[in-house]
């Protein structure tokens, strides 16, 4: 099946080129206690893949041989890692910032209370998913009572000095699209997000970023189930602005699976797109020797990679413009 989808096939998406490597992207695992529609990774509760522990160590030898500044930690769940809180300690200890990519809901389930507690004395970043600061939207696209576990979440974490003016602990929301929509201008959203989460709850975090669904797994799955996949992509390339190529996030990230197998970003990861323009074979991390290489090389592009550049652009950190 794969082989027919427009995402894999020839693409006219300019070729592009790597950077300096400074930000490693580690998926921990599928595992996940939730299955939003529009997750790119097809994460779930019945997902078994998770990082081992030999895997981990390898992540932290390289972090520290190639002097990354950033680890960005995601899943799944990454928190339900059994070696999450091993992997955060270490790489603080080395100095590096952690972006843990939160989805709320994880910090109010049992056994994980105490989780909150801990990225708040490690100063882990915390990038919590929130699609939508309205209870029927958030439901409807994360499952039922999903919008209050996560309002509770984000009380604790305020609690705690995440989000707050005088405090250096990091908390950022991300919002994704109900449906086959580009998001709204990050500014204004951003700005509506904290006055009604402020407003109505008390809540208070430093920024949104709005994501662009990528036409991957799950959320590419539901658009070809509806016969939408292609207008969905004809829209991504309608908006397509070259402006943003330039800041996209694989030019300065790598992105690495549970395994330890490395890939331009995480949407070449879910879609089995091996490291460069024209590979044979998956790279390893351990193959990885010198990363000076890299500088300069091919990026795999697809047709998938619309969505980085259509409108206001999108990558991990939020709109590019």
């Amino acid at each position: 099946m794969h082989g027919t989808l427009p995402y894999l096939e020839q693409t006219d998406f300019p070729a592009i080129n790597r950077h300096t490597l400074e930000i490693l992207q580690v998926n921990l695992g599928y595992l996940c206690n939730l299955s939003c529609t529009h997750c790119h990774v097809n994460a779930g509760p019945k997902r078994t893949e998770l990082m081992g522990k030999e895997t981990v160590d390898l992540v932290l030898d390289f972090i520290k041989r190639e002097n990354i500044h950033t680890l960005d930690l995601t899943g799944g769940a990454p928190e339900m890692n059994p070696h999450f809180t091993y992997l955060v300690m270490q790489a603080r200890a080395m100095g590096v910032t952690v972006i843990d990519r939160c989805n709320l809901v994880i910090l109010e389930e049992p056994g994980f209370e105490d989780m909150a507690g801990f990225l708040a004395a490690n100063k882990v970043v915390i990038t919590a998913s929130l699609p939508c600061y309205l209870e029927d939207n958030v439901d409807k696209q994360r499952g039922k009572g999903t919008f209050n576990s996560s309002l509770s979440a984000l009380k604790k974490l305020n609690s705690l000095g995440f989000g707050q003016a005088d405090s250096d602990l990091q908390l950022n929301l991300v919002f994704n699209p109900q449906g086959i929509d580009l998001p709204p201008e990050q500014k204004a959203l951003e700005k509506a997000y904290k006055e009604h989460l402020q407003v109505h709850y008390g809540i208070v975090f430093n920024k949104l970023f709005a994501l662009t669904n990528l036409p991957v797994q799950r959320f590419g799955s539901m658009l070809i189930s509806k016969g939408l996949f292609n207008d969905y992509l004809q829209l991504l390339k309608d908006n397509y602005r070259s402006e943003n190529l330039s800041s996209v996030m694989c030019r300065n990230t790598l992105s690495v699976d549970w395994q330890g197998f490395v890939y331009d970003c995480d949407f070449n990861q879910m879609l089995q797109l091996p490291l460069g323009a024209n590979p044979v074979n998956k790279t390893h991390l351990s193959d990885l020797i010198d990363t000076s290489l890299l500088t300069g090389s091919a990026i795999n592009i697809r047709q998938h990679c619309y969505g980085c550049t259509a409108g206001q652009g999108s990558s991990c950190g939020g709109a590019l413009d």
